[in-house]
């Protein structure tokens, strides 16, 4: 299988953190919740927002390290 010029390269590390940085910001505050206890509302988000912001930024250097290695 042949890529064409300009497609982008995405490995199997590329995908499996693009699907964390997706479902972890609603999925670990959630399953906080289930497990341990509940938490305000406030909390949720909070925590959502702070790993959505961690993983986008995770994402960004991940995905530009790989576009640097581009022929």
């Amino acid at each position: 299988m042949t890529r064409k010029p300009g497609e982008p390269i995405y490995l199997g590390g590329q995908m499996l953190a693009l699907v964390l940085a997706v479902v972890c910001p609603v999925a670990l505050p959630q399953l906080y919740h289930v497990l341990i206890g509940p938490i305000r509302f406030e909390t949720r988000v909070a925590a959502g927002l702070g790993l959505a912001v961690v993983s986008g930024i995770l994402l960004y250097r991940l995905f530009s390290a790989a576009a640097k290695n581009e022929p």
